[in-house]
């Protein structure tokens, strides 16, 4: 039952990973100095929350007063590249995100506990990406960076260092999801054992480095399992 479980959280998480179009968002720039450039921005962000307020009527939120049941945990990098719509058409109530530089579990530990063993998600979701920042930084090296940002980066590990190419670059963020996955498995190994969580390492590629497509969720990594040929054996990812 705990498989069957598992498997269908699974399988209706990824149809709607990979399958959901990454809906472009048309907001432009504003020019001009700071103060205007913020003026723009707040505007923006209240004109689109009103849009949103008139298209969801006060039955769209029903669900989501009485409580969350998100389908999965996904640990993500923080820049603002990595859309959450691109990931799921539908993430209100459905994805429990944690966010922070380079996708890792040592600096938010607790809030994926949380949304592992409180929240009772049978997947986790580790989601790296093209051209990651933080990941270039621990490649290239990050001395005399402020201290709060210097404490983030020295809990990533990459295997690069002073990265030539962008080729570089992607195997260094891969490594990384990889990496994060293990650490993973070893933090919630009873429940990967119950087969009660499954973790799933990918990398979402808007560069198109794995020539799949641009925006397209690459899954690299189920349960420790980085052979691609295995992990589509699993039935559990749809598409190419």
């Amino acid at each position: 039952m705990k498989k069957t479980r598992t498997f269908l959280a699974l399988s209706l998480l990824c149809a709607s990973l990979i399958g959901a179009p990454a809906f472009a968002n048309d907001h432009a720039h504003a020019g001009g100095n700071e103060k205007a450039q913020i003026h723009a921005l707040l505007k923006n962000i209240v004109n689109d929350n009103r849009g949103f307020v008139k298209h969801h009527k006060p039955g769209y939120f029903k669900s989501l007063v009485k409580g969350q049941t998100p389908r999965a945990t996904v640990v993500t990098c923080s820049d603002s590249r990595v859309h959450t719509h691109a990931l799921d058409r539908t993430p209100d109530g459905d994805l429990f995100m944690v966010r922070n530089i380079g996708n890792q579990l040592a600096t938010a530990e607790g809030s994926v506990e949380y949304g592992v063993r409180h929240l009772n998600t049978p997947v986790l979701m580790v989601i790296g990406h093209s051209s990651c920042g933080a990941v270039k930084a621990v490649m290239g090296g990050y001395e005399g960076i402020e201290p709060a940002i210097k404490k983030e980066l020295d809990t990533l590990s990459v295997p690069g260092k002073d990265a030539k190419n962008d080729q570089e670059v992607m195997d260094s963020v891969a490594a990384n999801v990889n990496r994060q996955v293990e650490a993973a498995l070893a933090k919630f190994a009873p429940e990967v054992k119950d087969s009660r969580l499954a973790v799933v390492g990918a990398v979402y590629d808007f560069r198109n480095d794995y020539k799949k497509g641009n925006g397209k969720l690459v899954v690299i990594n189920l349960n420790g399992e980085t052979d691609q040929a295995k992990i589509k054996q699993s039935g559990l990812f749809a598409g190419k």
